[in-house]
Protein backbone atom coordinates (compact mmCIF):
# COMPACT_ATOMS: atom_id res chain seq x y z
CA UNK A 1 0.00 0.00 0.00
CA UNK A 2 1.42 3.38 -1.02
CA UNK A 3 1.37 5.91 1.80
CA UNK A 4 -0.48 9.21 1.71
CA UNK A 5 1.37 11.89 -0.13
CA UNK A 6 3.38 9.51 -2.28
CA UNK A 7 3.70 11.03 -5.72
CA UNK A 8 4.09 8.74 -8.70
CA UNK A 9 6.76 9.78 -11.17
CA UNK A 10 7.96 8.28 -14.45
CA UNK A 11 10.34 5.40 -13.83
CA UNK A 12 13.94 6.56 -13.84
CA UNK A 13 16.59 5.26 -16.16
CA UNK A 14 18.16 3.19 -13.42
CA UNK A 15 21.55 4.75 -14.18
CA UNK A 16 21.81 7.78 -11.93
CA UNK A 17 19.26 7.75 -9.12
CA UNK A 18 19.05 10.85 -6.95
CA UNK A 19 21.03 10.94 -3.72
CA UNK A 20 20.07 14.49 -2.80
CA UNK A 21 18.99 13.54 0.72
CA UNK A 22 21.83 11.09 1.33
CA UNK A 23 23.60 11.99 4.59
CA UNK A 24 27.27 13.05 4.59
CA UNK A 25 28.82 9.84 5.92
CA UNK A 26 26.38 7.74 3.92
CA UNK A 27 27.31 9.72 0.83
CA UNK A 28 30.98 9.00 1.47
CA UNK A 29 30.25 5.28 1.65
CA UNK A 30 28.25 5.50 -1.56
CA UNK A 31 31.15 7.18 -3.34
CA UNK A 32 33.38 4.25 -2.34
CA UNK A 33 30.82 1.75 -3.59
CA UNK A 34 30.41 3.58 -6.89
CA UNK A 35 34.14 3.32 -7.45
CA UNK A 36 34.07 -0.34 -6.41
CA UNK A 37 31.17 -1.47 -8.63
CA UNK A 38 31.64 0.74 -11.70
CA UNK A 39 33.23 -1.09 -14.66
CA UNK A 40 34.92 1.20 -17.19
CA UNK A 41 34.98 0.72 -20.95
CA UNK A 42 38.67 -0.13 -20.78
CA UNK A 43 38.05 -2.83 -18.19
CA UNK A 44 35.21 -4.27 -20.28
CA UNK A 45 37.50 -4.53 -23.30
CA UNK A 46 40.27 -6.13 -21.25
CA UNK A 47 37.85 -8.72 -19.88
CA UNK A 48 36.38 -9.47 -23.31
CA UNK A 49 39.80 -9.88 -24.93
CA UNK A 50 40.78 -12.37 -22.24
CA UNK A 51 37.42 -14.07 -22.72
CA UNK A 52 38.24 -14.81 -26.37
CA UNK A 53 41.45 -16.57 -25.34
CA UNK A 54 39.58 -18.61 -22.74
CA UNK A 55 36.95 -19.69 -25.29
CA UNK A 56 39.73 -20.93 -27.56
CA UNK A 57 41.46 -22.70 -24.68
CA UNK A 58 38.23 -24.48 -23.78
CA UNK A 59 38.04 -25.97 -27.28
CA UNK A 60 41.62 -27.23 -27.13
CA UNK A 61 42.78 -30.71 -26.16
CA UNK A 62 44.27 -29.33 -22.94
CA UNK A 63 41.07 -27.46 -22.04
CA UNK A 64 40.69 -24.54 -19.68
CA UNK A 65 38.39 -22.97 -17.12
CA UNK A 66 35.50 -22.66 -19.56
CA UNK A 67 34.42 -26.23 -20.45
CA UNK A 68 33.17 -25.45 -24.02
CA UNK A 69 31.17 -28.67 -24.12
CA UNK A 70 30.27 -30.18 -27.52
CA UNK A 71 26.55 -30.97 -27.40
CA UNK A 72 26.14 -33.20 -30.49
CA UNK A 73 23.39 -30.90 -31.66
CA UNK A 74 24.71 -30.64 -35.21
CA UNK A 75 22.28 -28.47 -37.14
CA UNK A 76 19.99 -25.50 -36.94
CA UNK A 77 16.31 -26.28 -37.50
CA UNK A 78 14.88 -25.53 -40.95
CA UNK A 79 11.41 -24.75 -39.60
CA UNK A 80 9.82 -27.89 -41.06
CA UNK A 81 10.42 -30.20 -38.09
CA UNK A 82 7.26 -32.03 -36.98
CA UNK A 83 6.15 -34.46 -34.31
CA UNK A 84 5.08 -34.71 -30.68
CA UNK A 85 7.64 -34.63 -27.86
CA UNK A 86 7.88 -34.57 -24.09
CA UNK A 87 10.23 -31.89 -22.77
CA UNK A 88 11.55 -31.73 -19.21
CA UNK A 89 13.19 -28.58 -17.91
CA UNK A 90 15.13 -28.89 -14.66
CA UNK A 91 16.19 -25.41 -13.67
CA UNK A 92 17.42 -23.89 -10.44
CA UNK A 93 13.94 -23.06 -9.14
CA UNK A 94 11.33 -25.09 -11.02
CA UNK A 95 10.84 -28.32 -12.92
CA UNK A 96 8.68 -27.89 -15.99
CA UNK A 97 7.07 -30.74 -17.91
CA UNK A 98 5.77 -30.04 -21.40
CA UNK A 99 4.15 -31.82 -24.30
CA UNK A 100 5.14 -30.04 -27.49
CA UNK A 101 3.79 -30.66 -30.96
CA UNK A 102 5.78 -29.19 -33.83
CA UNK A 103 3.15 -28.56 -36.49
CA UNK A 104 3.17 -28.77 -40.28
CA UNK A 105 3.15 -24.97 -40.41
CA UNK A 106 6.73 -23.73 -40.56
CA UNK A 107 8.04 -22.46 -37.25
CA UNK A 108 4.80 -23.17 -35.34
CA UNK A 109 4.18 -25.35 -32.30
CA UNK A 110 1.54 -26.26 -29.72
CA UNK A 111 2.40 -26.71 -26.05
CA UNK A 112 0.79 -28.12 -22.91
CA UNK A 113 2.80 -27.70 -19.72
CA UNK A 114 2.87 -27.92 -15.95
CA UNK A 115 5.36 -26.40 -13.51
CA UNK A 116 6.55 -27.98 -10.26
CA UNK A 117 8.58 -26.22 -7.58
CA UNK A 118 11.99 -27.75 -6.85
CA UNK A 119 11.94 -28.18 -3.04
CA UNK A 120 14.86 -26.46 -1.35
CA UNK A 121 15.77 -29.56 0.65
CA UNK A 122 16.01 -31.51 -2.60
CA UNK A 123 19.00 -29.40 -3.60
CA UNK A 124 21.10 -30.95 -0.81
CA UNK A 125 19.30 -34.29 -0.63
CA UNK A 126 20.18 -37.61 -2.23
CA UNK A 127 20.47 -38.58 -5.87
CA UNK A 128 17.56 -41.03 -5.52
CA UNK A 129 15.36 -38.28 -4.12
CA UNK A 130 16.16 -36.06 -7.09
CA UNK A 131 15.43 -38.60 -9.83
CA UNK A 132 12.35 -39.94 -8.06
CA UNK A 133 10.96 -36.43 -7.70
CA UNK A 134 11.46 -35.72 -11.41
CA UNK A 135 9.89 -39.05 -12.40
CA UNK A 136 6.96 -38.43 -10.03
CA UNK A 137 6.31 -35.04 -11.64
CA UNK A 138 6.40 -36.56 -15.10
CA UNK A 139 4.02 -39.32 -13.99
CA UNK A 140 1.67 -36.70 -12.53
CA UNK A 141 1.77 -34.69 -15.77
CA UNK A 142 0.82 -37.78 -17.77
CA UNK A 143 -1.97 -38.64 -15.33
CA UNK A 144 -3.36 -35.11 -15.61
CA UNK A 145 -3.15 -34.83 -19.39
CA UNK A 146 -3.10 -38.26 -21.03
CA UNK A 147 -3.84 -41.91 -20.99
CA UNK A 148 -0.50 -43.62 -20.45
CA UNK A 149 -0.60 -45.65 -23.66
CA UNK A 150 -0.96 -42.46 -25.67
CA UNK A 151 2.62 -41.56 -24.75
CA UNK A 152 4.36 -44.76 -25.79
CA UNK A 153 7.14 -44.28 -28.34
CA UNK A 154 7.31 -40.53 -27.72
CA UNK A 155 10.81 -39.03 -27.59
CA UNK A 156 11.90 -37.01 -24.57
CA UNK A 157 14.13 -33.96 -24.63
CA UNK A 158 15.55 -33.33 -21.14
CA UNK A 159 16.81 -29.83 -20.46
CA UNK A 160 19.42 -30.37 -17.74
CA UNK A 161 20.80 -26.92 -17.07
CA UNK A 162 24.07 -27.86 -15.40
CA UNK A 163 27.59 -28.35 -16.80
CA UNK A 164 27.77 -31.81 -18.35
CA UNK A 165 30.30 -33.55 -20.57
CA UNK A 166 28.52 -35.17 -23.49
CA UNK A 167 30.22 -37.81 -25.59
CA UNK A 168 26.71 -38.56 -26.82
CA UNK A 169 23.62 -36.40 -27.19
CA UNK A 170 21.53 -38.88 -25.20
CA UNK A 171 23.91 -39.04 -22.23
CA UNK A 172 25.78 -36.56 -20.05
CA UNK A 173 28.25 -36.66 -17.16
CA UNK A 174 27.66 -33.91 -14.60
CA UNK A 175 30.84 -31.88 -14.19
CA UNK A 176 29.70 -29.91 -11.15
CA UNK A 177 26.55 -28.64 -9.54
CA UNK A 178 25.61 -24.97 -9.90
CA UNK A 179 22.60 -22.78 -8.92
CA UNK A 180 22.84 -23.80 -5.26
CA UNK A 181 22.58 -27.59 -5.82
CA UNK A 182 24.93 -29.82 -3.85
CA UNK A 183 23.72 -33.43 -4.12
CA UNK A 184 26.28 -36.12 -3.34
CA UNK A 185 26.87 -38.98 -5.74
CA UNK A 186 25.91 -37.22 -8.97
CA UNK A 187 28.98 -35.25 -10.01
CA UNK A 188 31.26 -37.21 -12.30
CA UNK A 189 28.50 -39.65 -13.25
CA UNK A 190 26.17 -40.07 -16.22
CA UNK A 191 22.81 -38.60 -15.21
CA UNK A 192 20.77 -40.51 -17.80
CA UNK A 193 20.81 -44.10 -16.40
CA UNK A 194 19.37 -43.17 -12.97
CA UNK A 195 16.79 -40.94 -14.65
CA UNK A 196 15.75 -43.77 -16.98
CA UNK A 197 15.68 -46.21 -14.05
CA UNK A 198 13.27 -43.92 -12.19
CA UNK A 199 11.02 -43.82 -15.27
CA UNK A 200 11.15 -47.60 -15.67
CA UNK A 201 10.25 -48.13 -12.00
CA UNK A 202 7.02 -46.27 -12.70
CA UNK A 203 6.29 -48.06 -15.93
CA UNK A 204 6.73 -44.91 -18.02
CA UNK A 205 7.50 -46.06 -21.56
CA UNK A 206 9.35 -43.01 -22.80
CA UNK A 207 12.72 -42.72 -24.55
CA UNK A 208 15.21 -40.02 -23.67
CA UNK A 209 16.41 -38.85 -27.07
CA UNK A 210 18.40 -35.74 -26.22
CA UNK A 211 19.95 -34.33 -23.05
CA UNK A 212 20.01 -30.59 -23.60
CA UNK A 213 21.45 -27.59 -21.80
CA UNK A 214 18.96 -24.73 -21.53
CA UNK A 215 21.36 -22.42 -23.36
CA UNK A 216 21.66 -24.78 -26.32
CA UNK A 217 17.90 -25.12 -26.32
CA UNK A 218 17.57 -21.33 -26.36
CA UNK A 219 19.94 -21.12 -29.34
CA UNK A 220 18.00 -23.70 -31.35
CA UNK A 221 14.52 -22.51 -30.39
CA UNK A 222 15.38 -18.89 -31.24
CA UNK A 223 16.90 -19.90 -34.57
CA UNK A 224 13.65 -21.81 -35.31
CA UNK A 225 11.84 -18.49 -35.76
CA UNK A 226 14.76 -16.12 -36.51
CA UNK A 227 17.47 -17.22 -38.92
CA UNK A 228 19.75 -14.37 -37.85
CA UNK A 229 20.21 -15.90 -34.38
CA UNK A 230 23.77 -17.17 -33.86
CA UNK A 231 24.07 -17.17 -30.06
CA UNK A 232 21.79 -18.34 -27.27
CA UNK A 233 22.16 -16.96 -23.75
CA UNK A 234 20.66 -17.42 -20.31
CA UNK A 235 20.66 -14.48 -17.91
CA UNK A 236 18.68 -15.73 -14.94
CA UNK A 237 19.44 -17.77 -11.83
CA UNK A 238 22.62 -18.76 -13.69
CA UNK A 239 24.46 -17.32 -16.67
CA UNK A 240 25.61 -19.18 -19.78
CA UNK A 241 25.84 -19.12 -23.59
CA UNK A 242 25.86 -21.44 -26.57
CA UNK A 243 26.76 -20.91 -30.21
CA UNK A 244 27.37 -23.00 -33.33
CA UNK A 245 31.03 -23.82 -34.01
CA UNK A 246 32.51 -25.73 -36.96
CA UNK A 247 34.03 -29.08 -36.00
CA UNK A 248 37.34 -28.14 -37.61
CA UNK A 249 37.75 -25.43 -34.95
CA UNK A 250 37.34 -27.88 -32.07
CA UNK A 251 40.77 -29.50 -31.57
CA UNK A 252 39.52 -31.76 -28.78
CA UNK A 253 37.28 -33.55 -31.32
CA UNK A 254 40.05 -34.03 -33.92
CA UNK A 255 40.56 -37.68 -32.89
CA UNK A 256 37.07 -38.49 -34.18
CA UNK A 257 38.00 -37.60 -37.77
CA UNK A 258 34.70 -35.85 -38.42
CA UNK A 259 34.10 -33.62 -41.42
CA UNK A 260 35.66 -30.29 -40.30
CA UNK A 261 32.87 -28.33 -41.98
CA UNK A 262 30.15 -29.93 -39.84
CA UNK A 263 28.42 -27.61 -37.35
CA UNK A 264 28.43 -28.38 -33.64
CA UNK A 265 26.57 -26.45 -30.96
CA UNK A 266 28.92 -25.59 -28.11
CA UNK A 267 27.58 -25.19 -24.59
CA UNK A 268 30.17 -22.76 -23.28
CA UNK A 269 29.40 -23.00 -19.55
CA UNK A 270 31.03 -19.61 -19.34
CA UNK A 271 30.05 -19.12 -15.71
CA UNK A 272 33.49 -20.62 -15.02
CA UNK A 273 35.26 -17.79 -16.86
CA UNK A 274 38.23 -16.36 -14.97
CA UNK A 275 38.32 -18.90 -12.16
CA UNK A 276 41.99 -17.92 -12.03
CA UNK A 277 40.94 -14.38 -11.02
CA UNK A 278 43.05 -12.57 -13.60
CA UNK A 279 40.70 -9.92 -15.01
CA UNK A 280 37.31 -9.77 -13.30
CA UNK A 281 37.06 -6.81 -10.88
CA UNK A 282 36.02 -8.79 -7.81
CA UNK A 283 35.08 -6.98 -4.61
CA UNK A 284 35.40 -8.33 -1.08
CA UNK A 285 31.71 -9.18 -1.31
CA UNK A 286 32.26 -11.33 -4.42
CA UNK A 287 35.16 -13.04 -2.69
CA UNK A 288 33.03 -13.79 0.38
CA UNK A 289 30.28 -15.30 -1.77
CA UNK A 290 32.82 -17.50 -3.51
CA UNK A 291 34.57 -18.64 -0.34
CA UNK A 292 31.32 -19.53 1.43
CA UNK A 293 29.71 -21.24 -1.57
CA UNK A 294 29.43 -25.05 -1.99
CA UNK A 295 32.10 -24.84 -4.73
CA UNK A 296 34.77 -22.24 -3.81
CA UNK A 297 36.97 -21.22 -6.72
CA UNK A 298 34.39 -22.22 -9.34
CA UNK A 299 31.88 -20.23 -11.42
CA UNK A 300 33.65 -16.93 -10.76
CA UNK A 301 31.91 -15.07 -13.59
CA UNK A 302 28.49 -16.45 -12.72
CA UNK A 303 28.86 -15.40 -9.09
CA UNK A 304 29.20 -11.77 -10.20
CA UNK A 305 26.42 -11.59 -12.79
CA UNK A 306 23.76 -14.26 -12.17
CA UNK A 307 20.45 -13.61 -10.49
CA UNK A 308 21.09 -16.19 -7.79
CA UNK A 309 23.84 -13.99 -6.33
CA UNK A 310 22.81 -10.35 -6.89
CA UNK A 311 20.52 -10.07 -3.88
CA UNK A 312 23.21 -11.68 -1.73
CA UNK A 313 25.73 -9.07 -2.89
CA UNK A 314 23.35 -6.32 -1.74
CA UNK A 315 22.75 -8.07 1.59
CA UNK A 316 26.48 -8.34 2.25
CA UNK A 317 27.06 -4.66 1.46
CA UNK A 318 24.26 -3.56 3.78
CA UNK A 319 25.40 -5.87 6.57
CA UNK A 320 28.98 -4.65 6.19
CA UNK A 321 27.93 -1.02 6.40
CA UNK A 322 25.83 -1.68 9.48
CA UNK A 323 28.60 -3.56 11.28
CA UNK A 324 31.75 -1.78 10.14
CA UNK A 325 30.92 1.70 8.89
CA UNK A 326 30.66 5.06 10.61
CA UNK A 327 27.54 5.91 8.63
CA UNK A 328 25.22 4.20 11.13
CA UNK A 329 22.94 2.58 8.56
CA UNK A 330 19.83 0.97 10.12
CA UNK A 331 20.94 2.39 13.48
CA UNK A 332 19.30 0.88 16.60
CA UNK A 333 17.21 -1.56 14.56
CA UNK A 334 16.91 -5.33 14.70
CA UNK A 335 18.80 -6.66 11.68
CA UNK A 336 18.38 -10.36 12.44
CA UNK A 337 16.59 -10.95 9.11
CA UNK A 338 19.39 -9.22 7.21
CA UNK A 339 21.80 -11.78 8.64
CA UNK A 340 20.12 -14.65 6.79
CA UNK A 341 22.20 -15.66 3.74
CA UNK A 342 20.46 -15.51 0.37
CA UNK A 343 17.28 -14.05 1.84
CA UNK A 344 17.31 -11.37 -0.86
CA UNK A 345 17.12 -12.19 -4.55
CA UNK A 346 17.52 -10.35 -7.85
CA UNK A 347 13.81 -9.54 -7.82
CA UNK A 348 14.36 -7.58 -4.61
CA UNK A 349 16.88 -5.38 -6.40
CA UNK A 350 14.61 -4.93 -9.41
CA UNK A 351 11.69 -3.84 -7.24
CA UNK A 352 13.88 -1.17 -5.63
CA UNK A 353 15.03 0.14 -9.00
CA UNK A 354 11.52 0.21 -10.37
CA UNK A 355 9.95 2.05 -7.45
CA UNK A 356 8.03 4.80 -9.31
CA UNK A 357 7.45 7.09 -6.33
CA UNK A 358 9.48 10.17 -5.55
CA UNK A 359 9.61 9.34 -1.85
CA UNK A 360 10.50 5.68 -2.60
CA UNK A 361 7.49 4.50 -0.64
CA UNK A 362 7.49 1.07 -2.27
CA UNK A 363 11.13 0.53 -1.32
CA UNK A 364 10.33 1.53 2.25
CA UNK A 365 7.50 -1.01 2.37
CA UNK A 366 9.71 -3.67 0.77
CA UNK A 367 12.33 -3.32 3.51
CA UNK A 368 9.70 -3.31 6.24
CA UNK A 369 7.95 -6.39 4.89
CA UNK A 370 11.08 -8.39 4.03
CA UNK A 371 13.64 -7.33 6.63
CA UNK A 372 11.51 -5.58 9.30
CA UNK A 373 13.73 -2.53 8.92
CA UNK A 374 12.48 1.06 8.59
CA UNK A 375 14.61 3.24 6.32
CA UNK A 376 15.25 6.95 6.59
CA UNK A 377 15.03 9.08 3.45
CA UNK A 378 18.83 9.06 3.16
CA UNK A 379 18.92 5.28 3.51
CA UNK A 380 16.19 4.89 0.89
CA UNK A 381 18.18 6.88 -1.65
CA UNK A 382 21.31 4.99 -0.69
CA UNK A 383 19.79 1.54 -1.30
CA UNK A 384 18.25 2.78 -4.54
CA UNK A 385 21.66 3.76 -5.86
CA UNK A 386 23.24 0.56 -4.51
CA UNK A 387 20.65 -1.50 -6.42
CA UNK A 388 21.51 0.43 -9.59
CA UNK A 389 25.23 -0.18 -9.11
CA UNK A 390 24.84 -3.93 -8.58
CA UNK A 391 22.39 -4.34 -11.46
CA UNK A 392 24.43 -2.22 -13.83
CA UNK A 393 27.67 -4.04 -13.10
CA UNK A 394 26.04 -7.40 -13.77
CA UNK A 395 24.55 -6.29 -17.09
CA UNK A 396 27.79 -4.73 -18.28
CA UNK A 397 29.86 -7.78 -17.41
CA UNK A 398 27.50 -10.09 -19.32
CA UNK A 399 28.22 -8.07 -22.45
CA UNK A 400 31.86 -9.20 -22.29
CA UNK A 401 30.95 -12.80 -23.06
CA UNK A 402 28.66 -11.93 -25.98
CA UNK A 403 31.29 -9.63 -27.48
CA UNK A 404 33.96 -12.34 -27.03
CA UNK A 405 31.97 -14.90 -29.06
CA UNK A 406 31.32 -12.31 -31.78
CA UNK A 407 35.00 -11.38 -31.95
CA UNK A 408 36.12 -15.01 -31.93
CA UNK A 409 33.82 -15.83 -34.85
CA UNK A 410 34.37 -12.54 -36.69
CA UNK A 411 30.67 -11.68 -36.57
CA UNK A 412 29.99 -7.98 -37.03
CA UNK A 413 26.23 -8.46 -36.89
CA UNK A 414 23.97 -11.15 -35.45
CA UNK A 415 20.98 -11.76 -33.26
CA UNK A 416 21.29 -13.28 -29.80
CA UNK A 417 18.36 -15.17 -28.30
CA UNK A 418 18.26 -14.54 -24.56
CA UNK A 419 16.15 -15.97 -21.76
CA UNK A 420 16.19 -15.89 -17.98
CA UNK A 421 14.61 -13.72 -15.31
CA UNK A 422 17.28 -10.99 -15.36
CA UNK A 423 16.76 -10.42 -19.06
CA UNK A 424 12.99 -10.79 -19.14
CA UNK A 425 11.98 -9.16 -15.84
CA UNK A 426 14.58 -6.48 -15.11
CA UNK A 427 13.51 -3.24 -16.71
CA UNK A 428 17.03 -1.91 -17.22
CA UNK A 429 19.18 -4.98 -17.86
CA UNK A 430 18.79 -5.05 -21.64
CA UNK A 431 19.73 -1.39 -22.24
CA UNK A 432 22.67 -1.54 -19.87
CA UNK A 433 23.95 -4.65 -21.60
CA UNK A 434 23.48 -3.10 -25.05
CA UNK A 435 25.36 0.04 -24.04
CA UNK A 436 28.28 -2.06 -22.81
CA UNK A 437 28.26 -4.11 -26.03
CA UNK A 438 28.53 -0.89 -28.00
CA UNK A 439 31.49 0.23 -25.89
CA UNK A 440 33.35 -3.07 -26.30
CA UNK A 441 32.66 -3.44 -30.02
CA UNK A 442 33.21 0.26 -30.84
CA UNK A 443 29.87 0.91 -32.49
CA UNK A 444 30.21 4.65 -32.06
CA UNK A 445 27.54 7.25 -31.35
CA UNK A 446 23.90 6.37 -31.88
CA UNK A 447 24.30 2.66 -31.12
CA UNK A 448 24.19 0.61 -27.96
CA UNK A 449 20.60 1.53 -27.17
CA UNK A 450 19.17 -2.00 -27.68
CA UNK A 451 17.30 -0.78 -30.76
CA UNK A 452 18.60 -1.83 -34.18
CA UNK A 453 22.15 -2.44 -32.92
CA UNK A 454 24.59 -4.52 -35.01
CA UNK A 455 24.40 -7.25 -32.35
CA UNK A 456 20.84 -7.43 -31.07
CA UNK A 457 20.00 -9.36 -27.91
CA UNK A 458 16.36 -10.37 -28.23
CA UNK A 459 13.85 -12.28 -26.09
CA UNK A 460 14.20 -15.98 -26.85
CA UNK A 461 11.65 -18.53 -27.79
CA UNK A 462 11.03 -21.24 -25.21
CA UNK A 463 14.46 -22.86 -25.27
CA UNK A 464 13.93 -25.15 -22.32
CA UNK A 465 10.79 -26.61 -23.86
CA UNK A 466 10.61 -26.00 -27.59
CA UNK A 467 14.40 -26.09 -27.87
CA UNK A 468 14.57 -29.53 -26.23
CA UNK A 469 11.81 -30.80 -28.54
CA UNK A 470 13.57 -29.40 -31.61
CA UNK A 471 16.90 -30.96 -30.66
CA UNK A 472 15.16 -34.30 -30.14
CA UNK A 473 13.60 -33.88 -33.60
CA UNK A 474 16.97 -33.01 -35.15
CA UNK A 475 18.51 -36.07 -33.48
CA UNK A 476 15.82 -38.36 -34.90
CA UNK A 477 16.36 -36.79 -38.32
CA UNK A 478 20.08 -37.63 -38.09
CA UNK A 479 19.32 -41.22 -37.11
CA UNK A 480 16.99 -41.63 -40.07
CA UNK A 481 19.75 -40.29 -42.35
CA UNK A 482 22.29 -42.72 -40.89
CA UNK A 483 24.33 -39.94 -39.25
CA UNK A 484 24.89 -41.49 -35.85
CA UNK A 485 28.03 -39.72 -34.57
CA UNK A 486 27.42 -38.67 -30.99
CA UNK A 487 24.42 -40.99 -30.51
CA UNK A 488 25.15 -43.73 -27.99
CA UNK A 489 22.83 -46.45 -29.28
CA UNK A 490 21.03 -45.46 -32.46
CA UNK A 491 19.65 -48.98 -32.90
CA UNK A 492 17.98 -48.85 -29.49
CA UNK A 493 16.55 -45.42 -30.30
CA UNK A 494 15.08 -46.71 -33.56
CA UNK A 495 13.44 -49.62 -31.75
CA UNK A 496 12.12 -47.58 -28.81
CA UNK A 497 10.64 -44.85 -30.98
CA UNK A 498 9.44 -47.04 -33.81
CA UNK A 499 11.28 -45.04 -36.46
Amino acid sequence: MVGLGAKALPLRSGQTGSTAHCGGQLKDELNKLEELFTVSTGTLKKISNHFVKELEKGLSVEGGNIPMNPTWCMAFPDGHETGTFIALDMGGTNLRVCQITLTEEKGRFEITQSKYRMPEDLKTGTADQLWNYIADCLQQFIADNHEEDQLSHIPVGFTFSYPATQDYIDHGVLQRWTKGFDIDGVEGKDVVPPFEAALAARGLRLKLTALVNDTTGTLIASAYTDTEVKIGCIFGTGCNAAYMENVGSIPKLAHMNLDPSLPMAINCEWGAFDNEHLVLPRTKYDIHIDETSPRPGQQSYEKMVAGYYLGEIMRLVLLDLHDNSKCGIFKDQDISELKKPYLLDAGFISRIEEDPFENLEETKSLFQDTLHITLTRAELEFVRRLAELIGTRAARLTACGIAAICNKKGWKTCHVGADGSLFTKSRYFKKRQAKALGEILDWGEGKGDAVDDPVMVLPAEDGSGVGAALIAALTIKRVKQGQVAGIRDAESMVKALGI
